[in-house]
This record gives C-alpha cells, sequence and structure tokens, in this order.
C-alpha cells in the first residue's frame, strides 16, 4: 500500500484549512481521497470545482444519473468512494 502525506485538519492553515472547514460544513468530514491533496490546497480546490461542475451544472443527464456512472466507474475500480 502507497503511503502519502497528508497535512490533517488540526495541521491545516490558511487556505487548506478554510477548505477543511467547508468541507466538514457541507459533507460532515473530510474524506480520505480529499485529504491526500491537502499538500497541494490549490489541487484540491480545482478537483473540488471539477467535481461541483461534473455532479451540478446544468446538464443532459440527471443527478441520479450522474451518480449512478459514478457508482459504476467506482465498482469497476474497486474503489469504495
Amino acid at each position: 500500500m502507497a503511503w502519502i502525506e497528508v497535512r490533517g485538519e488540526d495541521e491545516a492553515t490558511g487556505r487548506l484549512a478554510r477548505i477543511y472547514e467547508q468541507l466538514r460544513r457541507s459533507a460532515g468530514e473530510v474524506a480520505n481521497v480529499l485529504a491526500v491533496q491537502s499538500l497541494r490546497p490549490r489541487v484540491l480546490e480545482a478537483h473540488l470545482d471539477l467535481y461541483r461542475t461534473l455532479m451540478f451544472a446544468e446538464s443532459d443527464l440527471s443527478r441520479r444519473q450522474r451518480e449512478m456512472v459514478a457508482v459504476v466507474v467506482s465498482a469497476t475500480n474497486g474503489c469504495h468512494y
């Protein structure tokens, strides 16, 4: 298993602390798949912007269809996210 250095919520400052607080308010936690990007807060913000665009922006796919695609891709990849 790979080891990735992560800044925890208790170590976060500045931009990362603000991102973590936003995630905690909206999702109740900071998921590991996001925390692994903690050394590069700008990359984490870009990831979150892409996710929000893919899942919530106007689309020919419904939100339900987008979630179904995400579940199938995760299952195919053996990923619980």
